[in-house]
């Protein structure tokens, strides 16, 4: 059986993306994902100081075995990944040309799936989209920090989302 769902899709779409638990063999390609999604979405932080190879070490050795990990694919390509460590959501990167395509929404309803209790999260003061996107989730801000906790030494916010808010259910 061939698959013509491209084929018949309309002009200028796009295949829906596929969510999965991430594999071993997912490291360089999330680590690629990490490193261009910094760099594109990110231009105040200070320069990367590790190498292409230093992190695919750390997805491989540090991410993928410490934490829950979901890649995003779009035409047989990883072009995003979530981490959750503990009720943390350490990591939701995209790829800059996958933005703004429900394909974070996907990755973070894995992650609130994996953690229906709640879950917290840091972003960037000055990540305004990524701000955005937390508080269009259901995320509140619990805590403001001068960026002396995080390696970057970038201002940030803590952030949290509670499945039940003022007796009512948080949907999404």
């Amino acid at each position: 059986m061939t698959d013509t769902s491209r084929e018949n899709a309309p002009a200028g779409s796009r295949p829906a993306p596929l969510v999965r638990p991430a594999q071993p063999a997912d490291a360089a390609a999330i680590a690629q994902v990490h490193i261009r999604s910094r760099e594109a979405t990110m231009p105040y932080l200070p320069p990367r100081k590790r190498s292409d190879a230093e992190v695919e070490s750390w997805v491989r050795d540090v991410v993928l075995p410490g934490s829950a990990v979901w890649v995003a694919e779009a035409d047989g390509a990883v072009v995003g990944y979530a981490a959750v460590e503990g009720d943390e959501l350490d990591a939701l990167y995209l790829l800059a040309e996958h933005r703004r395509h429900g394909i974070g929404s996907l990755l973070l309803a894995a992650a609130k799936a994996h953690r229906p209790d709640g879950l917290g999260l840091f972003v960037f003061q000055k990540n305004t989209d990524a701000r955005a996107f937390y508080v269009r989730h259901g995320f509140t801000v619990t805590a403001e920090t001068d960026g002396s906790g995080n390696m970057e030494r970038e201002p940030d916010l803590a952030m949290r989302w509670s499945p039940v808010t003022n007796g009512t259910r948080t949907v999404g």
